[in-house]
């Protein structure tokens, strides 16, 4: 008995412990659809009421004041010459004398260089001498012309010698003509062996010396100069700058605007904006600003590194002090350069992003904004994913 009862227990399936009723899933479901539901009921409360933020002055700080509006945009670029010219002659010759150095300034007008004058000087004797030889036959020949004309009247010669007496003339003359026309071209091709300056300027490049061959067709290869020198119109200096075309639309011809030498950090230059080139490069997603200098000086000088700041026009705005303005550390936000920085300026019930250039950190933890902003505007602090330019803000009471 106990044998088969034992055999029995053998036979039996161990189905292991107790399975957990599929019902006991629900408190999990309730849970996440809790959390869901929870989650787009804030996404709409922030879609209505703003994004929470709350606000921070800027405080001005001891330094001076400056003259003009706020920065309200910031760009990098280098000073470039509007007018400028490798000057050639307009013909090939060996260059005989050469006035020029770097850095001379010439007038309009001036001689450069000359060169080799021998030829064109035997073209123009040659020249010179077939005119007066056609000079001579036409003085000639129209006497003769004159009294056969006078003849064929009377009834002295026929009216066929008058045609061919006529035919000598006419040819004679137009001899003469040509004559005159080759002297011309000798005269202008003597002249072209001198080289003057197009414009007023500076002598940048001396990229040719005496004894070579200068050629404005020449490729500029070893042995062959495609000109004497470069010219530069310091005069039409002016600043071209990439800006972002996010924010293309705060840049307008005929804006203030102020302008930084990477040589010379310290010193606001007075500027304007020319115009906004109506084409954006695709590459780097910008829009190519040019900008004018109102004051001009000796110490700018072309291919210089250049920082540009777009300004604000409006009228009895408090500037930027000279030292800047204090901001929280929270406040501002890391930029595309060492010292540039991000800051959500607050506009009634939503923000606008601005670029702003930073100084030396603070006490207590805060920073210095060089430019950007003015004493006086509020910033938004808050999550740095949701703010974005133009997001509709609300501010979180204390």
């Amino acid at each position: 008995m106990n044998d088969s009862h034992s055999l029995l227990g053998q036979l039996k399936i161990d189905r292991g412990p107790d399975q957990a009723p599929s019902g006991s899933r629900w408190p999990w479901a309730v849970g996440a659809l809790v959390i869901v539901v929870a989650v787009l009921a804030l996404l709409y409360v922030m879609r209505d009421r703003g994004v929470p933020v709350t606000v921070a002055t800027a405080a001005p700080v001891a330094g001076g004041g400056a003259a003009g509006g706020v920065s309200m945009l910031d760009a990098s670029g280098y000073v470039v010459a509007r007018r400028q010219a490798t000057v050639s002659a307009k013909i090939t010759g060996k260059l005989q004398e050469l006035y020029i150095e770097e850095g001379q300034r010439v007038r309009e007008g001036e001689v450069m260089a000359r060169l080799d004058d021998s030829n064109a000087r035997a073209e123009l004797l040659r020249a010179q001498a077939n005119l007066a030889a056609a000079r001579a036959a036409f003085a000639n020949i129209k006497p003769i012309y004159e009294r056969d004309r006078k003849q064929a009247t009377a009834g002295f010669i026929s009216a066929a010698a008058l045609d061919n007496s006529k035919a000598n003339y006419e040819a004679q003359q137009y001899a003469l003509q040509v004559a005159e026309a080759n002297l011309a071209i000798a005269q202008r091709n003597l002249d072209d062996t001198v080289v003057r300056a197009p414009f007023a300027g500076v002598v940048t490049t001396k990229a040719a010396q005496p004894g070579e061959i200068v050629s404005p067709l020449s490729a500029g290869g070893s042995f062959t100069r495609t000109g004497v020198g470069t010219l530069v119109d310091m005069d039409s200096l002016e600043v071209e700058v990439d800006v972002n075309e996010n924010f293309i639309n705060r840049v307008r011809a005929g804006g203030p605007a102020t302008v930084r030498l990477n040589a010379y950090p310290d010193w606001d230059i007075p500027a304007e904006v020319i115009a906004v080139i109506p084409t954006a490069d695709r590459s780097k997603a910008t829009v190519k600003v040019r900008v004018g200098f109102k004051e001009k000086d000796p110490r700018i000088l072309p291919e210089m590194g250049a920082r540009v700041s777009f300004l604000t026009d409006a009228k009895g705005e408090a500037p930027a002090a000279r030292g800047g303005v204090s901001l929280p550390k929270a406040a501002v936000q890391s930029g595309s350069g060492v010292d540039q920085g991000v800051v959500y300026v607050l506009r009634e019930d939503h923000v606008e992003r601005r670029a702003v250039r930073l100084g030396a950190a603070g006490a207590a933890d805060q920073v210095l904004v060089l430019s950007g902003l003015a004493p006086g505007e509020r910033v938004a602090i808050g999550d740095a994913a949701l703010l974005k330019d133009g997001v509709k803000v609300r501010v979180a009471r204390p």
